[in-house]
């Protein structure tokens, strides 16, 4: 068994604050502290489990089936980063980042952002840049990546889990696009 750390962020109904600490407790979130930011309930896990992905999915489980009527929404770490994150995550100057995000060290070739590049801050995908890293022997802990790779599919089945209607819209426009580029081959 490994130790997990990660963070659910959690939908509360209205009034509920003083009742979840004890109701998460019997629902088995022993291992996790409960916070809030903002106003926004959040769960600090660390879980034992033989992987990440059954321990997000058991914790999901514990929150979700306890009798307070709670979502989850997300689970942090994010896939999304700035710059200063990706620095912060690979314990790295934000220069380094920098010079790679431009071209100016390595080969040009770093991940491209997946949002802001209109807005004054880009945002990468934490997958595409830790493989990235990996791939170009700059991250040693492969795990690294495949943490990424699990938050995000977990974080993208939460996503879809709300709305039936949005995930046969996107089969159906990726349906679109894999005819249209067999027709441009």
């Amino acid at each position: 068994m490994k130790n997990h750390e990660f963070t659910l962020v959690i939908e509360t109904p209205v009034g509920l604050t003083s009742q979840l600490e004890d109701g998460l407790f019997e629902a088995g979130c022993d291992d996790a502290l409960l916070s809030f930011r903002g106003g926004i309930a959040y769960l600090d896990f660390d879980r034992q489990s033989e992987n990440l992905e059954t321990a997000v999915l058991s914790a999901i489980g514990q929150v979700e089936k306890s009798e307070l009527n709670l979502k989850v929404k997300r689970v942090e770490p994010s896939d999304l980063v700035t710059s200063a994150e990706i620095a912060r995550r690979l314990n790295r100057s934000r220069q380094s980042i920098q010079q790679l995000v431009s071209g100016i060290r390595g080969d040009a070739d770093f991940p491209l952002p997946v949002a802001g590049v209109t807005a004054k801050t880009m945002l990468w995908s934490w997958q595409e840049v830790s493989r990235w890293f990996v791939e170009k022997g700059k991250l040693t802990e492969k795990a690294v990546y495949e943490y990424a790779v699990v938050l995000k599919q977990i974080n993208d089945s939460l996503e879809m889990r709300e709305n039936e209607l949005q995930l046969k819209s996107i089969n159906r426009l990726t349906k679109q696009l894999r005819k249209s580029n067999k027709e441009f081959v």
